[in-house]
């Protein structure tokens, strides 16, 4: 059996023309060698796989050449390589300060290739630091990390620093297809992309993720092959649950999402990879960020083709719900109903009104959404058998029901014309019924129906607006009304709403009582009480326009204490057991 040595070591590049990706880095590099202008201490920091310490040892090996050396000359006794993640302690680098000091027997430089250097210690990194400052003429060090920040500044003031980038998914696909040509394997474009960008900008990870897959379907490399054996999400179904949901096809969307979770597949990343396709349609749409798209021919044609048929706005606003639930989904409890919630959303966006619709809705949209000033229409449910649906009756008005009766008599052509009902605004509800509007729980079909035969009730308990009488007043009037409701309030023993009507002087301006508080607690609990002395002071003064403006004012003076029998009464509406132990030990205030 032959021994088999991974791509990432077999294809490891040995000049600088090689390295994938990194032109401006090597470019530097080999202008630096060739002016002699290359400093004693480097420092190469980037993401994995980048090619870091690939290009630490092509330097290594090119500054030693002098044109006399063997063609397969490596310098190996010049080129020293330290793993700092296991060497990190001062001692590995007092060994290392010592060994410096010696001179190379071939060649002219002596290379120190310091791996993962941001492992180092503390006092490791102090111990070096001299000597990294003023090494000797014949040593380089080169530095490698992923971690730039965990260095300490004083190292890096004394390094050149050169920061590689990830390498683009095109430049993995194009080395990936020159290394299965020299392997003689045939691999789809689809599935040479597909393993790029699973790379994520590193290319040894991606040479491991190939031979992966190579050893998995063999000499011929499909996109099938590819998605299988990475458990990738096969864009397909992107591209039909987009067409799904531009058809506001919610059940059809709901199984298919149930056969993604199925197949093994995370909601997390099905939700990122939607709003990613979303990205892809809406940047397909304009000729100025075509080059943003970065996907294999054959499906850049699909894409044109579904961008077609989606609008601008539809797009904004589903990669806005994609990204809400992609925000989310690691604080919620139930992960699948919040991805199933948000496909609901991004079918509904297109949804439209027309009936023959509907059927396709789970709950028709129209149940939750109803327009102003539109009464209230029956909703038909599709009812399974052995179950009670229980439908809130629409609100009709007399008008609605005298008028049914006439539409019966009306020919079918001729459609009934639905008599427009104005909004009726409740500015003074009667007390008792709204008390007992606000006790109905609104979490069940049957109390949404109470609720609506309590709202009847409100509306017919309120006088005819057209004879509301509007009598002039003044504000000595105005006053006394004031002074009976606050009476009338002493006797309820509502002390606290007392002290607060009675803090200032009401002010009249028209129809318009101006209230003024010190802070807007009291406002608050004013407003609490608003509607009670509107409807006390518009009958009392006959003046249905009367209105309050309740308004704070911090730069008002308190000119109002509580008196001790004030305090106990608010005392004891806390806790009535005051009034008891008053009793008990003959207490006075």
């Amino acid at each position: 059996m032959e021994h088999f040595i991974v791509s990432a070591r077999k294809y490891r590049p040995t000049t600088f023309k090689n390295v994938v990706g990194q032109q401006a880095i090597t470019n530097t590099l080999e202008n630096a060698i060739e002016n002699n202008h290359l400093a004693q201490a480097l420092l190469f920091t980037g993401p994995r796989g980048v090619g870091k310490t690939t290009c630490a040892r092509i330097l290594a090996k090119k500054i030693n050449q002098d044109g006399t050396e063997k063609a397969d000359e490596d310098f190996a006794f010049n080129i020293f390589e330290l793993d700092a993640a296991s060497n990190n302690s001062v001692d590995d680098i007092r060994n290392l300060i010592d060994q410096v000091r010696i001179p190379p027997q071939v060649g002219k430089y002596k290379v120190y290739i310091i791996d993962e250097v941001h492992m180092l210690s503390s006092a490791a990194f102090n111990a070096f630091l001299k000597t990294l400052e003023e090494p000797p003429k014949h040593a380089i060090f080169i530095l490698a990390t992923t971690e730039k920040h965990k260095i300490i500044p004083t190292i890096l003031s004394r390094c050149q620093i050169f920061d590689f980038k990830r390498i683009t998914v095109n430049d993995i696909k194009g080395h990936l297809a020159d290394v299965a040509g020299s392997e003689g394997i045939e691999a789809e474009d689809d599935a040479l992309h597909i393993i790029a960008q699973k790379a994520d900008g590193a290319l040894r990870d991606a040479l491991s993720i190939f031979d992966r897959v190579v050893s998995f379907s063999g000499k011929n490399l499909t996109r099938q092959a590819v998605t299988e054996n990475l458990n990738v999400l096969d864009y397909t179904y992107y591209f039909s649950i987009t067409d799904l949901l531009l058809a506001n096809n919610i059940p059809q969307v709901l199984v298919a999402y149930n056969d993604i979770l199925a197949k093994g597949f995370d909601g997390h990343h099905f939700i990122t990879g939607l709003a990613s396709h979303f990205r892809d349609l809406l940047v397909c749409q304009n000729e100025e960020t075509i080059s943003l798209l970065e996907v294999g021919e054959q499906v850049k044609t699909m894409y044109f083709e579904q961008s077609k048929n989606t609008s601008h706005e539809f797009l904004l606003e589903a990669i806005e719900i994609a990204n809400n639930c992609d925000l989310k989904y690691k604080t919620s409890r139930n992960q699948r109903l919040l991805v199933e919630l948000c496909l609901l959303q991004l079918a509904s966006l297109t949804a439209k009104s027309e009936k023959k619709n509907l059927d396709r809705f789970v709950i028709p949209p129209s149940y939750f959404v109803k327009e102003k000033n539109t009464p209230t229409s029956a909703i038909e449910i599709p009812q399974n058998e052995g179950v009670e649906t229980t439908i809130p009756e629409p609100v009709i008005s007399e008008a609605n029901e005298n008028s049914s009766s006439k539409d019966e008599t009306l020919p079918k052509h001729e459609s009934p014309k639905e008599p427009e009902i104005p909004e009726r605004v409740i500015e003074r509800p009667q007390i008792l019924a709204e008390r007992n509007a606000k006790k109905v729980s609104a979490l069940s079909l049957k109390s949404i129906q109470k609720k609506q035969e309590l709202k009847k009730e409100l509306v017919a308990s309120q006088p005819d607006e057209k004879n509301l009488p509007v009598k002039d007043f003044d504000e000595p009037q105005m006053i006394s009304a004031w002074k009976e409701y606050t009476d009338q309030v002493e006797k309820d023993g509502k002390y606290n709403l007392l002290s607060h009507l009675t803090m200032g002087v009401p002010k009249l301006e028209g129809t318009l009582i101006h209230l003024e508080f010190p802070n807007s607690t009291i406002k608050v609990e004013v407003e609490r009480a608003k509607y009670e002395l509107l409807n006390f002071l518009r009958e009392k003064l006959q003046n249905y326009d009367v209105d309050l403006s309740i308004e704070v004012n911090e730069t008002i003076e308190k000119r109002y204490a509580y008196t001790p029998r004030e305090k106990f009464e608010k005392l004891k509406e806390k806790n009535p057991m005051i009034e008891k132990l008053r009793k008990e030990f003959d207490l006075d205030v």
